[in-house]
């Protein structure tokens, strides 16, 4: 039992009376650093505080959020290491439909009724497991993805059982260093071996990345086919049908995922919001309003989420029922990050609706000014804006959010997005026009930076970048230019923490924004190179 010593654990679940029982199994166990979380609520908080070695979670949840959708936030939002183990406690009954729920499983799942030695049993078999890989996982999570790889070759054949963690540990790699046609033989490999679900999912995703979409398209429909219950592929095969331009297909895709998993927030977000591009304003209204309902008492509640349920209610024609909405958002959002912009640019919405032109104006002006500092809000919310202010005379504010929309977009289709804008509206030349300069402004800056590199001024090189991310946080490539010169003037100028972690925020940002980047090979290799030059990357063991 010593080799529980020294672990934490938190434990979830919403029955005191099992917390405690589970609470003394851990001791018995020889594990006495013990939390408790009665929520996901609470759950969210402690590992946003802490790191554990153990976690164990309830799969019934109450407060309309289960087990497997918590799993699903805590690690989009990161608040839980690699090597942290995540059991999942379910009844018999449910195990069926949880096991196979989602691409992200926990690390394992302990049956309902179980005793203290069963539960030993799992723990051990874990803690074994996270041994062997927690060489790769430090590695991972210190930015050295290439010699992860190269220790998940060595790991597949050291450790035969298991051969197939650690190719499908590989082929992930691959993907996230933007290398999907590396990763595409590993998971045909493992298909063949085996028609394991994930990693039909992981070749789609790898067919997704390369814009072979009738193909991904294709494998997903299968795989959604087989398995009724893999909401991960629902995810991906919508996004297929939204690449391809099919929204109404895509619609519907995410309509099945939710009654298939009815309570995961960010999944009914999605799917409003793609109701409320395609026009479905009634589907968009219904989706919304769970969406707003459900997220008030969380920990990821946002208020864009407000701004367009208000976006299809006054697209039906309910400004009353909108006014409602936005009186909520003051109310319950009042110390939310951007609730001020989101508040008035609903506002605004309403106003232009209602004809009420000195509120409107306010709305207006009041949206306009707190929009030059919030980078948070998204694309299609900012572009609303700039619309609402364009139809009312105030092109000069209308421009500065549509100059800070183009700056930020991430592709050719963003920029025609926001283009499509002023053009609806009759202001063609002026989109034109702005995109021009929108184009030329991320230029300069690029260039601005880069001289001063050239020059020798790495610090200044890094402070002119990280002013440009935190306007344009969404252009890849002022994000991949800004990790270039933190790179650079570490390389130069020697070590600093806070600007190595950085380097490794701004790689990671690149990696989301243009995951096929030719140049992120390179980019990583850098970084590599760095961290080897002060003796920062962790020892292979």
């Amino acid at each position: 039992m010593n080799e529980l010593d020294g672990l934490n654990a938190l434990i979830i679940e919403p029955h005191a009376g099992m917390r405690a029982t589970i609470h003394n199994m851990l001791t018995m166990c020889g594990l006495s650093k013990v939390d408790h979380a009665g929520s996901s609520n609470q759950a969210v908080k402690h590992l946003g505080l802490k790191h554990y070695d153990l976690v164990l979670c309830e799969y019934a949840l109450e407060g309309g959020q289960d087990g497997q959708q918590l799993l699903e936030d805590v690690r989009h939002h990161k608040l839980m290491p690699l090597a942290t183990m995540f059991f999942m406690v379910t009844a018999e009954g449910d195990y069926g439909k949880v096991v196979s729920a989602a691409e992200l499983g926990p690390t394992d799942y302990i049956l309902k009724p179980f005793t203290a030695d069963r539960l030993l049993e799992r723990i051990a078999r874990a803690l074994d497991k996270r041994s062997v890989f927690l060489p790769v996982y430090e590695l991972m999570e210190s930015g050295n993805q290439r010699e992860a790889i190269d220790l998940c070759l060595e790991g597949e054949e050291k450790y035969p059982r298991h051969a197939i963690d650690f190719l499908r540990l590989r082929a992930e790699l691959h993907v996230f260093l933007g290398q999907p046609e590396q990763a595409e033989p590993i998971y045909r490999r493992l298909i063949e071996a085996k028609a394991i679900a994930w990693a039909r999912l992981g070749l789609a995703k790898t067919l997704f990345l390369r814009e072979r979409f009738s193909e991904a398209q294709e494998l997903l429909e299968d795989l959604v086919d087989s398995n009724k219950n893999f909401v991960d592929a629902y995810d991906w095969l919508a996004r297929t049908h939204e690449a391809a331009g099919a929204l109404d297909r895509a619609q519907a895709v995410l309509g099945e995922a939710v009654a298939v998993s009815p309570h995961a927030v960010r999944r009914l977000r999605k799917l409003g919001e793609t109701a409320l591009e395609a026009g479905d304003h009634d589907t968009a209204e219904k989706v919304l309003k769970q969406v707003v309902s459900k997220a008030k008492y969380s920990e990821f509640k946002d208020p864009q989420d407000h701004v367009r349920l208000v976006q299809t209610l006054v697209r039906k024609g309910d400004p009353v029922q909108a006014a409602a909405v936005i009186r909520d958002l003051d109310k319950s959002m009042a110390f939310q990050k951007g609730a001020a912009l989101c508040s008035a640019i609903a506002s605004s919405m309403v106003h232009e609706y209602t004809g009420n032109e000195a509120r409107l104006n306010e709305s207006l002006i009041a949206a306009l000014a707190a929009s030059k500092d919030a980078p948070g809000v998204a694309p299609d919310l900012k572009l609303e804006l700039a619309r609402v202010a364009i139809e009312n005379n105030m092109e000069e504010g209308a421009a500065e959010v549509m100059r800070e929309v183009m700056r930020n977009a991430q592709n050719g289709a963003a920029m025609g997005r926001a283009m499509a804008v002023f053009e609806k509206t009759g202001h063609g030349d002026l989109a034109q026009q702005l995109a021009r300069e929108s184009r030329q402004q991320v230029v300069d800056l690029v260039a601005s930076g880069a001289a001063r590199a050239k020059e020798g001024d790495f610090k200044g090189a890094v402070a002119l970048m990280q002013e440009a991310v935190a306007k344009l946080p969404d252009n890849p490539q002022v994000v991949f230019n800004a990790a270039l010169a933190v790179l650079k003037c570490l390389d130069n100028g020697g070590w600093d923490e806070r600007m190595g972690q950085q380097a490794i925020a701004y790689i990671a940002g690149v990696r989301r924004l243009d995951p096929v980047n030719p140049k992120l090979p390179a980019l990583a290799g850098l970084h590599q190179q760095v961290l080897k030059k002060y003796n920062k990357a962790p020892r292979r063991k």
